[in-house]
Formats: structure tokens, C-alpha cells, sequence
């Protein structure tokens, strides 16, 4: 029995049973356990799993991460076993830090898993029996009835007015309706055919009888969680950048100790062991102890302020991935829409009245020549409404204080009468009580319709007994020979009829789904008892149009022109119907061509990739489109160079929320699959909240970078005065110790690098194209800038406050002091020199050209937090004579703090000037 590929919809009943070598009494026994030892358990199989220890050490070996380990064992080897210490207990602290924050991600398939249910009801030997779900196998007869989780993909064999809502797997939102009758249409795929249902979706409405066709992997969604699984979990553009980085300053450390040893044996003449330590020393220097665990901090923190702007963020480093993001391919429904089916318009040949209110709450108006009309002053708009309420099995929950959504019992698009009969001032519970049902014709996807019987308390043109019959306008007018016009019936004309059809696709046109109602009369309830299809639905009596439509989300329209501001493309990708996505697209601007191309899933798999990739260049949106169409859209998206952000909320989006760059689900309405396949999850479903991530991601690179070039400044500042030692030839004492660096990397400096980590955006972040993948973090502006320039700027002023001393001390003369009371008080004004410099260099890193008197001294707090600790822990190794020992240090007198603060003064002004320059040449 091969059921690899096979149209089980194309089947008789006979074939079926044949091909599956079953009956309709089920399996015995017997057959059972020997299929499952054949196809084993009805289980989703599961990639191995990672080990949480491997997962652990992962944070020790990146490159950076592996550059601090020998970093501090080059601190050890050069005699600083404290400085060495230090350095890797940063790292330790580091990689703890990142394995709790990304610890909470899971795999999807175990929320794939969750979503088959534990038990179902089958006929095995001629008995009705429960058994586990995961105890299916091919050929098992299967009950389903409302509200069950289907187990498995199967065949219909008999049903009652079934419907199953197979968003998870299709996107659709409205319950698709089910029978046993034969597919002869080979065209037609297994998820459009009427006659199959699937593992992971539900049953709506009504119950069936089923065959099981496929079981656990072979299951379309099995086929989904497969293809999630062979997506392999890929380094962010962050971390790409960052080992890069790291390449970056382990050659430019590199080639300094090198430097410095060539120079000090051919020119100093140094002996070899010696310059070999300070060489090493000189490596130390210009490694940035500080880097990770200030990226690692910074982003946390960007995690955190995006958390309160409704982004959950499950990865730190795909922060940063939505500020390069070049296109965002969204799904529709719930995404871009609310996923609230509502009425939008009523329509008549002789009135159109307009609906105001969006969604399930009854908030809103229905107008007429744009004044209230009411149900008991309008007889056409009474009718309609009541009858089209009648005509329906959906209900609404009205919500609690402690859930204020509005819960939806049944199809959508019979739910959202009840809110339009509700905004007229029709009372629902008393329609429905004088108005009592007698009967049903349920709909069929043949008839296109379903019809109810109702006993009228207010009669209609003297009749007290009614049928209402609800569905696609040209069926319901084809039916229809009178019209009901202001409360008196009369013959509906060919022009009236023209009229409706013209109408009827105007509406279509615009993406709305139009439902037309009609009415038939009795003369009593007696009546009813013997009425069938054949003879109800004719010679029917049209009553109007009601027009709906699942409406953009408030706000959407205003993102989608950020992100064009931006340069993000957006593409849409859905699963419903091409005029519904391009009207959608049209109203929010997604696309702003009058005819943008609409590929379809059967267009696109006759497409090549290079064909493909032409088109995605373009306005484009994709329509009827299956999971795995999805993953190749995306795959295609990042060939082309671009870095995509996908969003999705059904289990179909799992391989593509998995496969882009990143993920985003919604959190509301998303299936746990979605959410556990996602990098971020949105608290409120809103594409608004996708635009203040990229903006925070975008955000986050820019002060990556001025923290780059804050730390830089300190390097240059760091590593000159050892030169200055070197290559004088013994003349001059070391001015700064390689402690003193070190409280300078991982003191001083880190809580102001942290504070830029934390900077609001600049002006005009999101009106500019997204960055350049080329476009790295250090680049040969900002070595000038933070090496030559103001480094060697910083390096000069420290210098000076060293010789200052000495000069204060009257020992400038001769050999200087490389040991005693005056030599470290002059190492401790350099040290100063450099940490007050440095307070001067956060404030110019905090903008490109906006002035600092613009953006204000105190507007960020960790900023002035910094300032403040830098000061104080600097008095505390001058001061401290625990700390003078440990780092060679001694007090300095007013004289030297006035000194030290002119450093910072000269350097702000020196950079505001530059910057007041580049702004004056900019207009």
C-alpha cells in the first residue's frame, strides 16, 4: 500500500476501501498491530535535541569570546595574573548572561506536537472504541464531530453539515465547508479538495465519518514540521558582524605587538624576553575586554525596551537583525488585518447604507445617506438584517472584565451579521425568541447556500411563517423572481436584476465578499414539515446584499508607508484569494500600482527560481499559496541579498518564520507552532509594533558603532604612552600600567559604553534605506577618527598631565623617576587624563552632527550614571591606599584635578565645533 503520493479525493468509495484494504466495519485487531509495526506511531518525529551543556559552552567559543581567553592567558604570561584573572571572569560572567537570556527558545516541533490531540474515536472490529491518537494507522475508520482536533489526514465517507477551519494550515480564517462527494477535478490539490480533512485542524461545525489516508510524518502537517526541522539555525547578521569584528581587532592588536617587539629589537635594541612581555602587554591594550559583554548588555536592554512596546524578543541578537531588514514578507489575516470579519455595507437596488465600527464589538453605526437609520424605521434594513440573523448559526460572546476579547462560536462571516443587526438596534435574543426556527437546510459547497424556517411574530405582507435563504449572489438571484422594496413585495425586473450583479462585482472587485439574502413565505407552520430544497429555494423573494470584509488594523496603513520611508519592501503572502489580497494591499499601500502582479500557487509552481527572483524585484503579491511556497519565496528573498523578516501566526508559516532571517509571530492569535519557530512574538498582533522593532534594531547597529569608537579613542590613548616608554630608550618610566588599563576597560569605561548601548535614535533613522551589507562595523572613517584623531588627541592630553607632574615637582631635568611617590602620582594623572577624556568622548559618541546642547546633558540617565562612577572610582585608586598598592597610584591635589578637568572641556568643544561644521555643510 503506497500512499507516498496518491489523490485519495479522486477515489470511489470501493477504490478507497481497496487501495486502503479496509471496510466500513474498520480494522480488526489484528490488521492494526500489524500496520503499525509497518508505520509506526501517528507521532511527529523529533530532531535531536541539543544538549543544554553544549548549548552552555557555546557561549565560550565565539571568536570574541575565544580572543578573551587568550587575551587574559597573555595578560598571565606577561606577569599580570590579576589582569588575566579579570579578563576571563568577564567572559565566564558574559557566557552565563547569554545562555540564560536565549535559554527560554524551544524547539517547534514540541509545540507541533501539542497541537494533535491525545485521544480519538474509531470503529475497529464493528465497535465504536477510543483510542491515543498516536494508535492511528492507514485504513482506520475515524469519528470527528464539532470541536474535535482532526489526528490524521483523511477521506470523508459520510458527513452532516460539516465544517473545518483549517487556518493552521491554509491561512484562511473563515471554516471551510466538508462532504464525502467525489473530486473529479485533477487540478485540484489535496487541500482544496472538499472531500479530505487533515491532522492538526478542527472540526467547526457538525461530524463525519473518515478513512485515515496518512498518518504522523506523511500528514500535510507533518510535511510542515519536516520541512521546519531541516532548517538549520544560522548566525545572525549581528554575530557575523561581531566575528568579524573580532578578526577585525585581533589583526590590528596583532600587528601593534608586532610592531612594537620589531621596533624594540632593531631600533631600541631591547633584550628579546623583555620585549617580548611588553608585546604582549601592547596585545592586551588593544583587545576591548569590554566589547561582549557590553553588546550582550546593550542588547538586553534593547530586549527589554522592545518587551514594553509589545516584541517579545527570544533571541538577543535578532534585535539588531530587524534594523538590516530589506523586505518583510506578512502574512493577512490577523496580521494586517484584525481577523474580524464586519459588515461593511447593505445594499438595495434603490438605497446603500454604510456600517461604521470595526470588528466584533458593537460599536458603531449604520447610516443612510450619512444619517442613523434604524431597524423599526426601515423596513428593507429591518428585514435584511433580521432575516440574515436568522439565517445563521454563528453567535458572538459578549466579553468579561477579565477578557475583553469578543469570542466567535462558529463562521465568522455569519458572526459579524449579528453585530450589524446589533448596530441597528435589533435585540438579538428577542429576534431569535419571537422569531423561532422550524427548520434547516444546511449549506452545501453545491447549492452554495443554506436556508432556515422561522415562525414570524411580525408577519410579512400578511404571512407568519418564513424561509430565509443566505449565500452567493448570483445563485440567490437566479432563484429570485420578486423583490422585497420598503416593506411590500412586487416583481423584480430585469434591470433591478443587472443592477445587483453590477453591484454584486463592484464589491468582488474591491476584495469584499458579498452574501445576498432572500425570503419565501408560507401560510403556516404546517407547511414546513414536508419543504425540501427543490421546492423552497424558488420563486424566492430578494432582499439585499451584505457586504463584509476582515478590515486593516488601525494603524497599519501609517507602518507600511515607515517601512517605504525606510526602504523595506513589504510582500504579502497569503492564503486567500487574489482580489481579497489585492484590495487589502491596495487600502494600506502595500503596493501603489492600479494592476500589481498577483501570483497564485499553482502559477508559482510552474515557476523556475530565476523566474521567480525576477519577480520578487517588482510590486508583487502572492495568493493561494501552500507552506513549503512560502519557504521558497523566502529562500529565494535572501539569494537575491536581501535580509527578510517574515510574520505569520499558523502552523503553514512555521518553515518560513523559520528560514527568514527572522521570524515574527503574533502572540494573540498565533498557534504556539508560530511562536516557537519565531525569533520575536508580537504581544499585540500589530504590524505597527514590527515598524518600532526595526526602528530599536536600526537603532542598535548605530550605537554599536559610537560604542566602537568610544572604546577606540581610550585604545590609541592606552597604547601611546607604552610607545612613548619604549622608545626612549629607559629615559622615561612606563607612564600608564597594564593595571591601570585594565581599570580603564573593564571600569572606567563600561558603564558609559553601556549607556550608548542605550542611546534613543537620531532623527531621521527610519527616512534613510537600510544599511549596506557591505557596510561594516569598523570602517576606515571611524579608525581615523577614534585612532588619529581623537585617540591620539586623548593620548597627547594624558601625556601632558603626565609631564605636568614632574614639571609640578621640579624633576623634569635629567632621568625621570620611574619608581617613589611623584612617579605614581604622574602615572595617576595619566590615568585620569584619559578617564576624564573619555567623559567628554561619551558625550560626543552619543550624536553624529546633532549637538550635545540639542540633545541634552541628562537624557540619559546610564550615561550620567557612568560619569558619575568613573569620578568616583577614580578618587577611590587615588585616594585609597589599598588600591595606590594595587594599581600604583597616589593622591593628586587640586592643582591636578583642576588639570583634569580642562581635559574633558577642550575635547567637547574641539567636537562641537567639527559637528556645527558638518551640520552648516550638509544645508
Amino acid at each position: 500500500m503506497n500512499d507516498e503520493v496518491f489523490n485519495y479525493q479522486s477515489l470511489s468509495s470501493d477504490d478507497l476501501f481497496q487501495k486502503l484494504q479496509t471496510r466500513e466495519t474498520g480494522l480488526h485487531s489484528e490488521e492494526f498491530l500489524e500496520r503499525q509495526k509497518k508505520y509506526g506511531k501517528n507521532q511527529l518525529e523529533t530532531k535531536n535535541q541539543e544538549s543544554k551543556i553544549i548549548s552552555f559552552l557555546k557561549n565560550f567559543t565565539s571568536l570574541m569570546a575565544l580572543l578573551l581567553w587568550i587575551g587574559g592567558l597573555v595578560a598571565i604570561l606577561s606577569g599580570t595574573f590579576e589582569l588575566g584573572l579579570a579578563i576571563w571572569l568577564v567572559n565566564i560572567i558574559n557566557g552565563v548572561f547569554s545562555f540564560v537570556q536565549e535559554n527560554r527558545a524551544q524547539n517547534a516541533s514540541e509545540a507541533l506536537k501539542n497541537m494533535l490531540p491525545s485521544y480519538a474515536r474509531v470503529v475497529r472490529d464493528g465497535i465504536e472504541q477510543k483510542i491515543l491518537a498516536e494508535d492511528l494507522v492507514p485504513g482506520d475508520i475515524l469519528l470527528i464531530e464539532e470541536g474535535d482536533k482532526i489526528s490524521a489526514d483523511a477521506r470523508i465517507l459520510l458527513s452532516t453539515d460539516l465544517q473545518v477551519n483549517q487556518s493552521a494550515l491554509t491561512g484562511e480564517s473563515n471554516p471551510v465547508h466538508k462532504n464525502a462527494k467525489l473530486v473529479t477535478d485533477t487540478d485540484t490539490t489535496a487541500l482544496e479538495a472538499d472531500n479530505l480533512v487533515f491532522a492538526g485542524t478542527t472540526v467547526a461545525n457538525g461530524s463525519a465519518r473518515v478513512v485515515v489516508t496518512k498518518i504522523a510524518m506523511k500528514t500535510e502537517f507533518g510535511k510542515i514540521a519536516k520541512l521546519t526541522q531541516t532548517v538549520a539555525d544560522d548566525k545572525s547578521p549581528l554575530q557575523k558582524e561581531v566575528d568579524r569584528l573580532t578578526k577585525q581587532i585581533s589583526v590590528i592588536a596583532m600587528a601593534v605587538g608586532i610592531f612594537f617587539f620589531l621596533s624594540a629589537i632593531f631600533f631600541v635594541k631591547e633584550p628579546i624576553a623583555q620585549t617580548f612581555i611588553f608585546s604582549l602587554g601592547m596585545i592586551v591594550a588593544f583587545i576591548p575586554e569590554g566589547l561582549l559583554p557590553t553588546i550582550t548588555l546593550s542588547l538586553a536592554m534593547a530586549v527589554q525596551r522592545m518587551a514594553k512596546k509589545n516584541a517579545l524578543v527570544k533571541k538577543l541578537a535578532s534585535v539588531e537583525t530587524l534594523g538590516e531588514t530589506t523586505v518583510i514578507c506578512s502574512d493577512k489575516t490577523g496580521t494586517l488585518t484584525k481577523n474580524e470579519m464586519t459588515i461593511r455595507n447593505i445594499w438595495t437596488p434603490k438605497k446603500e447604507y454604510r456600517l461604521t465600527g470595526l470588528g466584533y464589538a458593537p460599536v458603531g453605526q449604520v447610516l443612510l445617506h450619512g444619517k442613523e437609520a434604524r431597524a423599526e424605521q426601515d423596513a428593507d434594513l429591518n428585514w435584511i438584517l433580521r432575516g440574515a440573523t436568522l439565517c445563521s448559526n454563528a453567535h458572538i460572546n459578549n466579553p468579561n472584565t477579565d477578557n475583553p476579547n469578543y469570542e466567535v462560536l462558529g463562521d465568522p462571516t455569519e458572526a459579524c451579521i449579528e453585530v450589524a443587526a446589533q448596530k441597528a438596534g435589533i435585540d438579538l435574543d428577542d429576534n431569535s425568541l419571537n422569531n423561532y426556527r422550524l427548520k434547516e437546510l444546511s449549506f452545501d459547497s453545491d447549492r452554495k447556500r443554506m436556508t432556515t424556517f422561522n415562525h414570524l411574530s411580525n408577519p410579512i405582507d400578511g404571512k407568519s411563517t418564513a424561509s430565509f435563504t443566505k449565500g452567493a449572489p448570483q445563485e440567490i438571484l437566479e432563484l429570485s423572481s420578486r423583490i422585497h422594496d420598503n416593506g411590500s413585495i412586487r416583481p423584480l425586473s430585469d434591470s433591478e436584476k443587472s443592477a445587483i450583479l453590477r453591484a454584486n462585482d463592484a464589491y468582488a472587485q474591491n476584495g469584499l465578499r458579498v452574501l445576498a439574502l432572500s425570503l419565501r413565505l408560507y401560510d403556516d407552520d404546517s407547511d414546513v414539515e414536508r419543504a425540501t430544497v427543490t421546492d423552497t429555494e424558488v420563486d424566492m423573494i430578494f432582499m439585499g446584499l451584505l457586504v463584509m470584509q476582515d478590515p486593516p488594523r488601525e494603524g497599519v496603513e501609517e507602518a507600511v508607508a515607515k517601512c517605504h520611508d525606510a526602504g523595506i519592501q513589504i510582500i504579502m503572502m497569503t492564503g486567500d484569494y487574489d482580489l481579497t489580497a489585492v484590495s487589502i494591499a491596495k487600502s494600506i499601500g502595500i503596493v501603489t500600482t492600479d494592476q500589481p502582479r498577483v501570483i497564485s500557487g499553482r502559477i508559482l509552481e510552474e515557476m523556475s527560481d530565476q523566474e521567480l527572483q525576477e519577480a520578487l524585484k517588482g510590486q508583487v503579491i502572492f495568493a493561494r499559496i501552500a507552506p513549503e511556497q512560502k519557504f521558497r519565496i523566502v529562500t529565494n528573498l535572501q539569494t537575491l541579498g536581501h535580509v527578510v523578516a517574515v510574520t505569520g501566526d499558523g502552523v503553514n508559516d512555521a518553515p518560513a518564520l523559520k528560514k527568514a532571517d527572522i521570524g515574527v509571530s503574533m502572540g494573540i492569535t498565533g498557534t504556539d507552532v508560530a511562536k516557537e519557530s519565531a525569533d520575536m512574538i508580537l504581544t499585540d498582533d500589530r504590524f505597527t509594533s514590527i515598524v518600532t522593532a526595526i526602528e530599536e534594531g536600526r537603532t542598535i547597529y548605530s550605537n554599536l558603532r559610537k560604542f566602537l569608537s568610544y572604546i577606540f579613542n581610550s585604545n590609541t590613548s592606552e597604547a601611546v604612552p607604552s610607545a612613548f616608554f619604549l622608545f626612549s630608550k629607559g629615559l622615561l618610566p612606563l607612564p600608564l600600567t597594564v593595571m591601570q588599563i585594565l581599570a580603564i576597560d573593564l571600569g572606567s569605561d563600561m558603564i558609559p559604553a553601556l549607556g550608548l548601548g542605550t542611546e534613543e535614535a537620531e532623527e531621521g533613522v527610519m527616512n534613510r534605506p537600510p544599511r549596506a551589507r557591505n557596510d561594516r562595523l569598523i570602517n576606515p572613517k571611524l579608525l581615523v577618527k577614534s585612532f588619529l584623531w581623537y585617540g591620539g588627541l586623548e593620548a597627547a592630553l594624558a601625556m601632558l598631565a603626565f609631564f605636568f607632574v614632574y614639571v609640578l615637582h621640579g624633576q623634569l631635568n635629567g632621568v625621570l623617576a620611574g619608581s617613589g611617590p611623584v612617579y605614581r602620582e604622574a602615572t595617576t594623572m595619566t590615568l585620569g587624563a584619559i578617564i576624564f577624556s573619555q567623559i567628554a568622548q561619551v558625550m560626543n559618541c552619543r550624536t553624529k552632527t546633532q549637538s550635545i546642547f540639542k540633545r541634552g546633558f541628562f537624557t540619559n540617565r546610564t550615561i550620567n550614571l557612568g560619569i558619575g562612577i568613573e569620578v568616583v572610582l577614580f578618587a577611590l585608586l587615588s585616594y585609597l591606599p589599598f588600591l595606590n598598592g594595587l594599581f600604583n597610584t597616589a593622591p593628586i591635589n587640586l592643582v591636578e584635578w583642576g588639570i583634569l578637568l580642562l581635559c574633558p572641556i577642550i575635547i567637547f568643544l574641539i567636537e562641537e565645533v567639527r559637528k556645527a561644521w558638518l551640520r552648516s555643510r550638509s544645508k
